[in-house]
């Protein structure tokens, strides 16, 4: 019984942190993966986290348990926050897409989020999945739990940290690059369709008895979907880029909160 109160209280906050790092975390955050295998996989990793970095640590089971609950359930939100941003680049860069080539105005529900999302969103965020689970992100996506524990252990200061503020600026900077990285993403199709719309904007000042609005729309579809084609190929290196920028800012993020542990 002894060791049994000993170990649960370790073992309940090693829980938290997985669990609530899957509730946001891309991919296993998705409403197509039931609740009960998340809840089983948090189980699971979490036993395996306890038998290799919790089995000789303690941790008093007082009023302040539930501040060390919280703490661990805010570490595995914002650890996995982060990787969701980078996510959100897809969705972001088909909505700029979908603005310039005319599909902004029919939006889809994505059975993954279970929210509207652009058409072409669905398309991109479906290869980005894919090729995520083909190059094994979703094995360095579990490491990074497994990582984190001794990088950030059970007894952190992150509520000294996020006082600071170095916890937002990181998370603002991190938004900061996820759209400039978007923005990058569906530059070669938003600048063919803006070329497109320069040439119609000739067409309609030297032929003004075309209809500039009929030839338009069918034409900026064509332009998009002919460089969609085109860049497609390209989509396997854009997204590994993706990735690793991804997984580093975890590493980042890790890094941030290890400091402060050592400064307190």
């Amino acid at each position: 019984m002894d060791l049994i109160l000993q170990a649960l209280p370790v073992f309940l906050l090693t829980f938290c942190r997985i669990s609530a790092f899957f509730v946001v975390a891309p991919v296993f955050s998705s409403r197509n993966v039931p609740n009960s295998f998340k809840i089983g996989l948090s189980f699971f990793i979490a036993v395996i986290v306890y038998l290799s970095y919790g089995v000789s640590q303690t941790v008093p089971f007082d009023m302040q348990y539930i501040l060390f609950v919280i703490r661990e359930v805010l570490v595995g939100l914002v650890l996995g926050y982060t990787a969701t941003l980078f996510f959100a680049v897809v969705n972001t860069a088909a909505g700029f897409i979908d603005m310039q080539i005319g599909f902004g105005i029919a939006n889809v529900i994505d059975p993954l989020s279970g929210q509207s999302a652009p058409i072409m969103g669905g398309f991109k965020y479906a290869v980005a999945v894919l090729l995520f689970l083909t190059m094994n992100g979703h094995h360095h996506m579990l490491n990074a739990i497994f990582t984190s524990y001794e990088w950030v252990p059970l007894s952190n200061s992150l509520f000294n940290h996020i006082y600071e503020g170095s916890i937002s600026t990181f998370l603002l900077t991190t938004f900061t690059n996820t759209f400039v990285l978007a923005f990058q993403l569906a530059a070669p199709i938003v600048v063919a369709l803006f070329l497109t719309d320069v040439g119609l904007g000739f067409l309609a000042r030297t032929a003004p008895q075309f209809n500039v609005f009929v030839i338009g729309i069918p034409l900026k579809i064509i332009v998009g979907l002919a460089i969609l084609l085109i860049v497609i190929p390209g989509l396997a290196y854009l997204f590994q880029q993706l990735f690793a920028t991804m997984f580093s800012s975890m590493d980042e993020l890790l890094k941030i909160i290890q400091r402060s542990g050592a400064a307190t």
